[in-house]
């Protein structure tokens, strides 16, 4: 799955997402209904590039039909897939990190210091999602974050498991998990005071 919004710079700067394309049989491009028009044509064009056989489908509103993740590609082509070892050498700065709390957040506080980081860095900030036990909700609050977007949070009426802290999942680019959770810990220092 690759975002129309932005996929086709992470496209140029990360080997990694060259390297999945150039593997996949199948490709969903998702995010379709927030781009103009004109952005498809260059993000197929380049994924075409990659992996001239792969099946791409689009997904709007989050729509996707079922039977393209299901039915049998039409084609029993072999495939070269020779080019993604030099891709693959690179890992482009990416990292990955869980941040947990066992205390509730303050919605305002975390909304905050997420704002401020997307405004910092949202374009190397890849992937944010999680659990956040707020204060005043029941549930868990699911949260999602990409690079310079922000899905509307989701209450769930109950929790997964016996867990109830939050955890969420950072996946970012050159971004230390020492800088992020810093700026957790003084936007909710600030919203204590």
């Amino acid at each position: 799955m690759i975002a129309a919004v932005g996929g086709l710079a992470t496209l140029d700067w990360s080997a990694e997402a060259r390297k999945q394309v150039i593997l996949a049989d199948r490709i969903i491009v998702s995010k379709t209904d927030l781009v103009g028009p004109d952005a498809m044509g260059p993000l197929t064009e380049r994924l075409r590039s990659l992996t001239p056989h792969a099946a791409i489908d689009t997904a709007v509103d989050g729509v996707l039909d079922p039977r393209f993740l299901v039915e049998p590609l039409s084609t029993n082509e072999p495939r070269d897939r020779s080019g993604f070892v030099a891709e693959a050498e690179h890992s482009d700065g990416i990292v990955s990190f869980v941040w947990s709390e066992d205390r509730p957040v303050i919605w305002d506080v975390f909304a905050r210091a997420m704002e401020t980081l997307i405004a910092l860095r949202g374009a190397d900030l890849l992937r944010v999602k999680g659990f956040l036990a707020v204060e005043g909700c029941r549930g868990p609050v699911l949260v999602q974050f990409v690079q310079h977007l922000a899905h509307p949070p989701v209450e769930l009426a109950s929790w997964p498991d016996e867990d109830r802290g939050s955890r969420l999942v950072f996946i970012s680019r050159n971004i230390r998990e020492q800088q992020v959770r810093g700026l957790l810990a003084a936007v909710r220092s600030l919203g204590s005071k």
